[in-house]
């Protein structure tokens, strides 16, 4: 393949195969594919465009295709027409819902942890200048029936309504057992070796109460289910320090970060990272085929009657769908309102998490709020989210719990969609399959998924020793 990479003023083009906006300029790449790379990513969801740009930064020559006009994937970023148009056909919304474009729905919405593995990735790939973060004003778990603000140091549990007395006093114990822990340090270890004993070993230790082990677990460690508490303490104590961690990060009430105009930067940016390192990308390419020799290795892509050669596909479940399976399902109900989610402390944007003890289910429920302050809707519109691995088949019936919190609501729309993980041996025919986005609003799960695909397809392990500072957010006074 040949690929001419030009910035030129708009006036000069004639011929627009893919463009690239920016201010006064269009970037155009005129591609005859007839070269081979290194690696080609089919799909310009967020993980795929993570690995194009990593592996773009690491020497290797990306070809970079999607069989759609526009990037995100699943994970794009709509406006309120297109929302219409995905869930009401060719009905039109209500003019009272403001201008279209001062929409930026996330399909599948999830908060940055401060100091989490996604932030460090984005400092790593120094795309931290392209992109502008606010904090994410509160964090909360749905507790007896009520949300409340989630307690994450020995402070703010003794403060917490959540605990009684003497509950107070123990978990307060614990937390300092926590916010003291450095592996490296035995005199922090209390005699404890987290890596041999469970979570539940360790918590029995400090006489924790159900109640107390459930928003500890589900919405300080962010576990999903209750299955961690059979698995070795270190990951769980490590989990509740980035909380905290990030929590201090930017003396904000949650340790969320948020992209402004949300979560369809984020692709954007890794893709021009890659671009920046001589990737190569193709939006609108159909049917994009990937080739195989005898030996069931994969060699190459074709479209549209031409294929491109390589010697790695990365992509994600929709370009390979013999070689994934099923796994589960998300059910989620998408909301436009006019005011905050109750209960919230008056918060622009919030995460909820509602642990599955407390609602007689699997695993858990996530509420997510954005609104008009981080730029996803027009001024006093809110976006939320109610998020939840399907058990039933009736995602309106499922999630009643989790709308009911959000209060009245302008507008609603539910959806399913199937949560897919690779079945092939990427070792054997060299295609790297991500997974489907799971129900959480957050970023820990998808990223521990973008590494280990990194890992696989390099050999090595991305070095995320940054510095920290380099990524910053704003703050609501």
């Amino acid at each position: 393949m040949t690929a001419a990479h030009a910035i030129l003023p708009l006036s000069w083009v004639s011929w627009t195969p893919f463009y690239w906006k920016f201010p006064g300029f269009l970037i155009y790449y005129s591609i005859v594919m007839d070269e081979e790379y290194d690696v080609i990513v089919l799909g310009t969801g967020l993980k795929e465009c993570i690995l194009s740009g990593l592996l773009s930064v690491d020497g290797l020559k990306v070809l970079h295709m999607d069989k759609n006009d526009y990037y995100g994937g699943e994970s794009s970023s709509i406006n309120l027409t297109q929302l219409w148009k995905r869930f009401r056909g060719n009905d039109q919304p209500p003019a009272e819902l403001g201008a279209s474009r001062e929409y930026n729905v996330d399909m599948i919405p999830k908060f940055m942890m401060a100091n989490g593995i996604l932030v460090r990735v984005l400092i790593h790939a120094n795309v931290t200048k392209y992109l502008n973060f606010k904090a994410v004003d509160g964090s909360f778990v749905y507790n007896k029936g009520k949300i409340h603000k989630v307690p994450a140091t020995d402070v703010e549990a003794l403060k917490s309504p959540l605990m009684g007395l003497f509950e107070k006093r123990r978990a307060r114990k614990f937390f300092v057992f926590v916010q003291e822990f450095e592996e490296s340090d035995t005199k922090t270890h209390e005699g404890m070796d987290l890596n041999s004993i469970t979570a539940k070993e360790l918590i029995t230790k400090y006489e924790l109460e159900d109640d107390t082990i459930d928003f500890i677990g589900h919405a300080l460690a962010l576990h999903r289910d209750d299955s961690y508490l059979d698995q070795p303490a270190m990951d769980f104590v490590k989990r509740m320090k980035l909380y905290a961690e990030s929590l201090a990060r930017f003396q904000a009430g949650s340790p969320y970060i948020y992209p402004l105009y949300g979560l369809g930067e984020l692709p954007q940016s890794f893709a021009r990272l890659s671009a920046v390192y001589g990737g190569t990308y193709m939006l609108n390419k159909p049917q994009c085929k990937v080739e195989f020799d005898g030996d069931g290795k994969v060699i190459g892509v074709t479209s549209e009657g031409e294929t491109a050669k390589c010697k790695k596909v990365v992509c994600d479940p929709s370009y390979l769908p013999d070689k994934v399976q099923k796994v589960g399902k998300v059910a989620r109900a998408i909301c436009i309102m006019s005011h905050p989610i109750p209960n919230t402390d008056e918060c622009h944007s919030a995460q909820v998490i509602l642990p599955q003890k407390q609602l007689g289910r699997k695993s858990d429920m996530y509420l997510f709020c954005c609104s008009y302050t981080h730029n996803v809707a027009p001024k006093g519109k809110y976006i939320a989210f109610v998020s939840a691995e399907a058990e039933t088949d009736n995602p309106e019936v499922e999630l009643k719990i989790g709308v009911d919190l959000l209060g009245p609501v302008d507008e609603i729309f539910f959806d399913t969609y199937d949560t897919l993980v690779p079945t092939n041996n990427s070792d054997a025919d060299h295609c790297f399959i991500s997974k489907s986005y799971d129900s959480t609003t957050h970023f820990e799960s998808t990223v521990t998924d973008v590494l280990a695909m990194y890992t696989k397809i390099t050999g090595k392990v991305l070095d995320l020793s940054v510095d920290l500072s380099a990524a910053s957010a704003g703050v609501d006074q």
